[in-house]
């Protein structure tokens, strides 16, 4: 608890001013007095088109309870207060915030997400305790350079808006966690992320990026990328997912055997194609996952004709990876399988071959029985027919069983 204290910048008679009658209309004085106990106040949905004085003076001028109690001795000691630290302006109409902001230094938490900002206002660097800001579903196109002064932040929120760039000095927030810059309109990543050391997750998926800078330490979905290189790489030592769905790539880089720790690669829904003079995916791919504990391949949705003669051949590293459990290879255009390599996968439950270019489904595959899910419809083969792979995977194994030569 604290009694009335000075904050800088602001008028010293404010301490003898009582609040604003006007403000009693939008803010009901119950709401501010619990706040001054709990040091937390929600405006969310009141349709609040700016942000009442009394809200930002909350801590600031004496409030109107002191006119019906002047007494020290009573168990209501309106004087002495909690600083406001978390404060939640939601869902209301807000087309911008006033330099009044810094009268509420001890913020931990300022949420006014699904408004209508389009900036903010430069005061927001005296929030120097601030962790949590969440600005998403608004109309942000650019962010003050004085965001970099909040050196407590952890999570920033800003998805859902219309920004184009981000500021310098963006790398001091040398604790930040969680950023989601998701559904904006970007289309550089500052090479200063990689100075983030504390983050933890970065969304950037539904933006407008076509490239990646060398020190990026996090890719994500539903963007342009076309290229991926060498340098995009080589500091993912630990990185355990990488999905790149939904973009433009057209080839896996050799490099990507230096993501040790690896365990889930997602390139489905790129331009990936094959080419009989060029391994998309060279053996020493194979060499170095023999050691890692991956357990899902997914190469589906691009424009593979082949799995490439190495792939197509299972090389035999292949088959040392224990755990592989998963092979996702749907919308390709996939000629052949070996079905008796493919038995030695024997932790492999789901194989995946929807919609390429089978023209026969060798009978070995039946006895790969420890396959929950087998997915063979959209290929041009004749048997099994419709009718078998409609009964599920058992009955489909149970059918090329019954079809293996004596």
């Amino acid at each position: 608890m604290s009694r009335l204290r000075r904050v800088p910048g602001r008028d010293p008679r404010a301490g003898f001013r009582a609040e604003g009658r006007d403000c009693t209309t939008s803010v009901p004085q119950g709401l501010l007095k619990a706040a001054r106990k709990s040091g937390q106040l929600n405006l969310s949905g009141r349709n609040l088109s700016e942000v009442p004085q009394c809200v930002w003076r909350i801590n600031v001028d004496i409030p109107e309870e002191a006119n019906q109690n002047l007494s020290f001795s009573s168990t209501e000691r309106w004087w002495e207060q909690t600083d406001l630290t978390k404060l939640i302006i939601s869902n209301n109409k807000l087309q911008s915030l006033t330099d009044d902001l810094r009268l509420l230094p001890a913020l931990t938490v300022l949420d006014i997400h699904d408004n209508q900002l389009t900036s903010l206002p430069s005061a927001i660097k005296d929030l120097e305790n601030l962790q949590k800001l969440n600005v998403s579903h608004n109309k942000l196109k650019m962010l003050p350079e004085e965001i970099a002064y909040l050196k407590n932040l952890k999570g920033l929120y800003l998805q859902h808006n219309e920004l184009t760039c981000i500021p310098e000095g963006f790398e001091q927030l040398s604790n930040l966690e969680d950023l989601d810059l998701s559904s904006n309109c970007l289309s550089i990543v500052p090479a200063s992320f990689s100075s983030l050391l504390s983050l933890i997750r970065l969304n950037l998926s539904s933006n407008q990026l076509k490239s990646l800078p060398a020190e990026i330490s996090r890719m994500k979905s539903e963007n342009q990328i076309e290229m991926l290189g060498a340098e995009h790489l080589r500091h993912l030592n630990s990185i355990l997912v990488l999905d790149l769905r939904d973009n433009k790539l057209k080839s896996v880089p050799d490099e990507i055997t230096l993501l040790q720790s690896l365990e889930r690669l997602d390139l489905s829904n790129n331009d990936i194609s094959s080419d009989k003079q060029a391994t998309l995916i060279p053996d020493e791919v194979f060499d170095a996952i023999k050691n890692n504990i991956i357990t899902s391949v997914n190469f589906s949705k691009n424009q593979l004709c082949e799995i490439p003669k190495r792939f197509k051949m299972l090389p035999e590293v292949l088959y040392c990876i224990s755990t592989l459990e998963t092979i996702l290879i749907s919308n390709n255009q996939v000629g052949s399988v070996d079905a008796q390599k493919m038995r030695m996968m024997e932790n492999l439950t789901t194989l995946d071959l929807q919609n390429n270019d089978l023209l026969q489904i060798p009978p070995e595959l039946g006895n790969c029985v420890n396959l929950r899910t087998l997915l063979l419809d959209g290929n041009p083969f004749r048997v099994p027919r419709a009718a078998i792979l409609m009964k599920g995977t058992a009955a489909i194994l149970e059918y090329l069983r019954d079809r293996i030569p004596t």
